[in-house]
């Protein structure tokens, strides 16, 4: 009976983690919107321009402003 369980869970288990594979595929998909990619391509040119993302100069930015308080 012990066998039974333990192989009917693994069954369960492995089809669970395909499914849970295919629906976060589903959503990458999804979520590359043109908001997305206009941000992904203003970073790309902002990286190449100034050797920093976006976040990087929005990080030093309120870190100077803080300082300055």
């Amino acid at each position: 009976m012990r066998k039974v369980l333990l192989i009917g869970s693994f069954i369960l288990l492995t089809g669970c983690s395909e499914f849970a594979l295919l629906a976060s595929a589903g959503s990458i998909g999804v979520s590359q919107n043109a908001y997305v990619k206009a941000y992904n391509g203003t970073d790309f040119l902002t990286i190449m321009y100034t050797d920093k993302p976006i976040k990087k100069h929005i990080y030093e930015k309120g870190k100077d402003i803080y300082d300055r308080r």
